[in-house]
């Protein structure tokens, strides 16, 4: 046996076990044997008094609050007596031992921040801060074009119906608390900046910051402005293909990815600390730091695969932002970020908790500059020349090819490397046309050929 986050032994009873007990108290529940030491082996001189278990429960019951008795066994463990203290995980958290908050995490016992302990109330009472009232908010300090556009944006992406004025909306969806403004309203709605920033600079060094922002706007408005200077700030490669007029923009990072950490930092973060937000873009990677620990019992390992269940610390906050479809199913985020990265070969995802906090990085050793467009072409016309090849005869595919190679090439070319006669080559192009194959975008001049996928 080996101490973890459910046993701990003990030599002796003392004020030790009682901490131990809240610590499990407030976590998964746990075990403790008295009389066996640090190596799970039985102390041969641990003897247990006629009065000592219902001495240890009383104690056990004063010194915590609310009051815990938990169950207690005699076990005998190779003709020695060990006493297991068994401890549930407690409904109504936190349990304090003499005015102090624990929670068990591996084989030790972690004294709660007063965060920590609020958070753990509000988990345990099934609800969130952002329900609560905002003190000394009022209605009137809402900004009215923004929940018009909330609601509008709702109602367009059609997870939710949202019929009536604003105020009846806003209550339907419990961003009012009856009549009176949540934290979560003030924070998607209030008229002015909200006490809460996103700290955002390009750095050169950890020391050398080349400019820095502090964005102070409501909720989906921070999105959107941290968003853009995230772009304003990363590199961004061009490639010029061939097969478009248009030349493709490869930005240093996928903007998906970068969105989806944004939004989990502005949806996620811990809004009783005071700490900003605060993201550092260098030359080949950019951290992202959330204000608050992993929420409920998530772990870095469980955000590593894509099967974990997520708990949201913010309720409503993420509600609204699920509703205007910035982000999906609660959990689903980190999976869309790796899918997204997997086009970058040389870029990583890297998880850290850090104090008071949680750090996001992404980083890479090559920047990407080249797209995957030529090779997808190419396989999209083996695929569609493979599937068609008994409806098209060989002067077809030569010219099929041709323009493959080079969607700008004239007829009068065609017809001078098919060596067939204008007339002739306008007739497979029509047919090719009619099939499905290629289609003309733009005129004459100007234009070019598009060998298009027939499904």
């Amino acid at each position: 046996m080996i101490e973890n986050e459910e046993l701990e032994f003990k030599s002796s009873f003392n004020d030790s076990v009682i901490e131990s007990i809240s610590a499990f108290a407030n976590t998964n529940g746990g075990r403790i044997l008295i009389g066996v030491d640090d190596n799970g082996k039985s102390i041969k001189n641990f003897i247990i008094g006629k009065e000592s278990v219902q001495n240890w429960l009383n104690e056990i019951k004063n010194k915590t609050q609310p009051s815990i008795i938990p169950d207690v066994n005699i076990l005998n463990i190779k003709g020695y007596d060990v006493v297991e203290i068994i401890i549930s995980e407690f409904p109504i958290k936190p349990i304090a031992f003499r005015g102090r908050y624990y929670k068990r995490i591996k084989n030790s016992n972690h004294l709660l921040s007063v965060i920590e302990i609020a958070n753990l109330s509000l988990q345990s009472l099934q609800v969130s801060w952002d329900s609560y009232v905002k003190q000394g908010f009022n209605i009137d300090l809402l900004d009215s074009g923004k929940i018009d556009r909330f609601i509008r944006r709702v109602n367009e992406n059609g997870r939710f119906e949202l019929i009536g004025d604003n105020l009846e909306c806003l209550s339907k969806l419990k961003l009012l608390n009856n009549g009176q403004v949540t934290n979560a309203a003030y924070l998607l709605f209030s008229k002015d900046d909200i006490e809460y920033s996103v700290h955002i600079g390009r750095f050169k060094t950890d020391t050398f910051i080349i400019d820095d922002k502090i964005i102070k706007n409501s909720l989906f408005e921070a999105v959107e402005q941290t968003m853009k200077y995230i772009m304003s700030q990363i590199k961004v490669a061009f490639e010029i293909t061939g097969k478009t007029t248009q030349r493709t923009e490869i930005f240093e990072y996928p903007l998906p990815a970068l969105r989806e950490l944004v939004l989990n930092s502005i949806v996620h973060r811990d809004y009783l600390s005071p700490i900003d937000i605060q993201i550092k873009i260098y030359d080949n990677r950019i951290l992202f730091y959330n204000p608050g620990k992993l929420y409920g019992d998530l772990t870095i390992e469980d955000l590593k695969t894509n099967n974990y269940h997520a708990n949201t610390r913010n309720r409503l906050i993420a509600e609204a932002f699920y509703l205007t479809g910035d982000i999906e199913k609660y959990g689903s985020g980190f999976r869309r970020i790796r899918e997204e990265i997997a086009n970058y070969p040389t870029m990583s995802l890297i998880f850290n908790e850090v104090p008071n906090g949680f750090e996001i990085e992404l980083n890479y050793i090559e920047q990407k500059i080249i797209t995957n467009i030529e090779r997808d072409l190419e396989r999209d016309l083996e695929r569609d020349l493979e599937r068609d090849l008994e409806f098209l005869n060989d002067t077809q595919i030569k010219i099929l090819k041709l323009i493959a190679d080079n969607p700008r090439i004239t007829q009068k070319r065609l017809s001078e490397i098919v060596e067939i006669n204008d007339r002739n080559i306008r007739k497979y192009i029509n047919e090719l046309k009619k099939i499905g194959i290629i289609k003309r975008e733009g005129g004459d001049r100007g234009g070019y050929w598009k060998v298009i996928s027939k499904k």
